[in-house]
């Protein structure tokens, strides 16, 4: 390969240079072996517009013969004293990864790393890595991987109907069943999809309103329940909706919103983005009856493969195939302060992990459902 055919490095540092990206950006994430809908381009110009204003643009790209075949898509900010390395969308950045071209080579990773290495920050702290992450397989030894998220993972490749046969017992799809009549009884039950812009944006402010309700006085570490969060998803839809990669599904039961279900789809996968339901129906599973008219809707779409992303609540390990966890990276320490600050997290996070484990181990017991004296291999596994 001549000297000419070698790719080039560089960083985007400002707002314009990232909008200036749009027309090549998104051809990366497709091209991801789990596509991240969390970093597509319309997403993070509408998350840095929104939430850079506390740090410092630090997108490493690789160029060669001047088309883009790389990206790392970072950002870096203050935490205390030390300066962090992040993914654009931080805590939200489920997936997040290195981006290749196809046909690229470990090379072009460690050439963006290399970039990113000549920014001034102190250690980087990466959410929501995927196993054998293209990012985490570059910066090697140097880097901590820390499981964080189970990521249930369904498979659909012959549609809904066989899967959910699959998957349930008839006593469970009885109780479904059941579960839809008795909200039909309270009142005329109707689902409706949204997959364009003027559908959409309603059903985001219903889908608002359900979350509030939902989450109203409890932790919620998500974006969508605060007054700039929902700013930003509005912008991020309206810069999305076009593409037809969102999709809100929402029922209503007589005259109100009951449940939505928010999701993505990219390369004929259903990615889940945030859902809801109006706890005064809590008795009769709205939720569930959502989600199970939302994967039939995602079938009939063409989605293949759902991606929960998140933990592993029980209506998703019923409604999956396997785990594929994601996970945080801390390292990559630049000095002392990087390394003491890196380390620090580990050990906040591990005994984080460790707390929540014993929590639920101690619910368990006291509900009779831990044998005293047994832990099983699922209990040992658990994440937060």
């Amino acid at each position: 390969m001549s000297a000419a055919a070698q790719p080039t490095y560089s960083t985007v540092e400002t707002f314009e240079d990232l909008e200036a990206l749009a027309g090549e950006w998104d051809e990366l994430v497709v091209a991801m072996p789990r596509p991240s809908p969390f970093l597509l381009h319309g997403w993070l110009v509408e998350w840095w517009r929104a939430y850079g204003v506390t740090g410092k643009l630090a997108v490493a790209v690789a160029r060669r013969d001047g088309r883009l075949v790389g990206a790392l898509p970072m950002h870096i900010r203050r935490v205390g004293a030390a300066r962090v390395a992040q993914f654009l969308g931080a805590h939200e950045s489920a997936l997040a990864d290195a981006l290749v071209a196809p046909g690229e080579g470990p090379e072009v990773v460690a050439g963006l790393l290399a970039e990113l290495g000549r920014r001034p920050y102190d250690y980087c702290d990466v959410f929501g890595l995927p196993r054998a992450s293209l990012f985490a397989r570059a910066a090697g030894a140097r880097l901590t991987e820390i499981e964080r998220v189970e990521a249930p993972v369904l498979l659909m490749p012959n549609g809904w109907e066989e899967a959910y046969l699959a998957k349930t017992s008839s006593k469970r799809r009885n109780l479904h069943r059941r579960r839809l009549r008795q909200l039909a009884e309270t009142g005329r039950v109707e689902f409706v999809v949204g997959r364009t812009r003027e559908e959409l944006e309603p059903l985001l402010e219903d889908a608002f309103r359900l979350h509030h309700l939902r989450w109203a006085g409890r932790p919620d570490g998500s974006t969508f329940g605060t007054v700039d969060g929902q700013a930003f998803h509005r912008a991020a839809l309206r810069r999305l909706a076009d593409s037809g990669v969102l999709r809100i599904v929402l029922m209503r039961v007589g005259d109100r919103a009951a449940a939505f279900h928010y999701f993505f789809e990219l390369a004929d996968v259903m990615y889940v983005h945030r859902l809801a339901f109006d706890p005064a129906l809590a008795r009769y599973s709205p939720g569930l009856v959502a989600t199970i008219e939302t994967l039939r809707v995602a079938a009939e779409d063409g989605m293949r493969r759902v991606e929960y992303l998140g933990g592993g609540e029980r209506y998703k390990l019923e409604l999956s195939d396997h785990l594929e966890p994601l996970y945080q990276g801390l390292g990559l320490a630049r000095n002392p302060l990087g390394a003491t600050g890196a380390g620090l997290r580990v050990a906040a996070i591990q005994a984080r992990k460790t707390l929540k484990r014993s929590e639920r181990l101690q619910r368990l017991y006291l509900q009779g459902r831990l044998p005293v004296g047994r832990r099983t291999q699922k209990d040992d596994g658990d994440s937060d």
